[in-house]
C-alpha cells in the first residue's frame, strides 16, 4: 500500500484528451520544480476534459518532443477530469479556452480550485489558447512544448509564493 504524504500546493493541468498538451504541461512543471528544489512541496497531475482513453499514454510525438528536453512522459496516463478533482486541487489551469469552459460548467458550486488558463499566466500574457497539436505535425508540438514553458514561467512565482505561505502555516 502506497501511502500519501500531504503536498503543501496542488495543480492539476487540464487539455481535451490527456495525451498532448497537459501531460507535457505537467512534465515541464514537475522538471521546473525539480529544478527549484520545490519537486516534494507540490502534487502535479494532469486529466483530460474528454479522456476517451483512460489509461491511454501520452501521445508519441509529445514523449519525443519532452524527450529531447531530457523529460519523461512514460508515466502519464491519460485520465477523465473527476469531480473530486475540483476539491482535490488548489489550481487547475486548462489548455485552452474551451477546455476552461467546460470546466466551469462542470465545477460543483462548492468548488475551492482556481480555474484559470494556462497561457494567461505567460509573463507578457501573450500566449493565450494553446492549441492542440494532435491532428498536425511534429513541429506543431515542439510550438506548444514553447508555448507551455513560457505560460509555466509565468506561473512557477505564483506558485513559490503559494507554497512558501503554506510552508509558514498562511
Amino acid at each position: 500500500m502506497k501511502l500519501f504524504s500531504r503536498r503543501s500546493v496542488s495543480v492539476l493541468l487540464v487539455c481535451r484528451a490527456n495525451i498532448c498538451r497537459s501531460p507535457m504541461a505537467a512534465a515541464l512543471l514537475a522538471d521546473a520544480l525539480r529544478r527549484r528544489g520545490l519537486q516534494r512541496s507540490v502534487l502535479i497531475e494532469s486529466a483530460g476534459t474528454h479522456a476517451s482513453q483512460p489509461g491511454h499514454p501520452a501521445d508519441g510525438r509529445a514523449r519525443q518532443v519532452c524527450a529531447r528536453e531530457r523529460i519523461s512522459l512514460s508515466r502519464s496516463r491519460a485520465r477523465q477530469v473527476t469531480e473530486a478533482d475540483f476539491n482535490r486541487f488548489d489550481y487547475i489551469l486548462a489548455a485552452d479556452t474551451s477546455c476552461l469552459d467546460w470546466l466551469r460548467a462542470s465545477a460543483p458550486p462548492a468548488c475551492r480550485a482556481g480555474l484559470s488558463l494556462l497561457g494567461d499566466w505567460a509573463e507578457d500574457g501573450t500566449v493565450g489558447d494553446i492549441p492542440d497539436p494532435y491532428y498536425g505535425s511534429l513541429a506543431g508540438f515542439e510550438d506548444v512544448l514553447v508555448l507551455l514553458r513560457r505560460a509555466l514561467d509565468g506561473f512557477l512565482p505564483q506558485l513559490a509564493q503559494r507554497i512558501a505561505q503554506t510552508s509558514r502555516g498562511g
